[in-house]
């Protein structure tokens, strides 16, 4: 199987068994995302050769409103869709192979996980990974050391707290946190006052 073939194969609930042919793949991906990362993370770089590197690591083309602080680590990046305007902030970890969409407009926060794979529950099969896409909608603001598991959307506009655990899809507009993560209550305008 080759990489183009096992890309176009991550889809929502595609599982992976522990040892397979599709299962080399994943390592070969793995070690092409680790070279490119590697030369992100160990080294200044300017942010049109920031860009340019997460353009090699995703395989698309990031527009040049994208932000990064480097470190930014991820086991794939094949599988990383970036909108317009979008700032990713220091030590952050993408687990990309069941998708990761985000959407104009999004920040995210130091240290926030992105992960897409779930191991398999049955401990005969614990080796095999099922994968899910999650999606950031735009205006999304993540907050530090934020972890969204697999299968999550934010809605639009909607900030999740420090530390948050989401396990669950958000609405737009809301303010959600906590672990497990749950809403707290909508997202106030500038005219309105509000704690979080």
């Amino acid at each position: 199987m080759t990489c183009e073939e096992y890309l176009s194969n991550m889809k929502p609930g595609y599982i992976v068994d522990g040892g397979s042919e599709e299962h080399l793949v994943m390592h070969e991906l793995s070690q092409r995302a680790l070279k490119i990362t590697m030369e992100l993370n160990n080294k200044y770089h300017t942010k049109e050769e920031i860009i340019q590197l997460m353009s090699e690591l995703t395989g698309q083309k990031i527009d040049e409103s994208f932000g990064m602080f480097p470190p930014f680590y991820t086991d794939c990046g094949r599988n990383i869709h970036i909108g317009k305007n979008v700032f990713i902030n220091a030590g952050c970890k993408f687990q990309d192979q069941g998708g990761i969409y985000i959407e104009d407009g999004v920040l995210i926060g130091h240290n926030a996980v992105l992960a897409t794979i779930n191991h398999m529950e049955d401990p005969e099969k614990r080796a095999g990974m099922i994968f899910q896409p999650i999606h950031i909608e735009k205006k999304v603001w993540l907050g530090a050391n934020v972890t969204v598991l697999p299968g999550v959307t934010i809605g639009e506009g909607s900030v999740i707290a420090a530390g948050a655990v989401v396990t669950k899809d958000v609405p737009a507009n809301m303010i959600a946190a906590g672990v497990p993560a749950k809403v707290i209550r909508k997202v106030k305008k500038d005219t309105e006052k509000g704690e979080i």
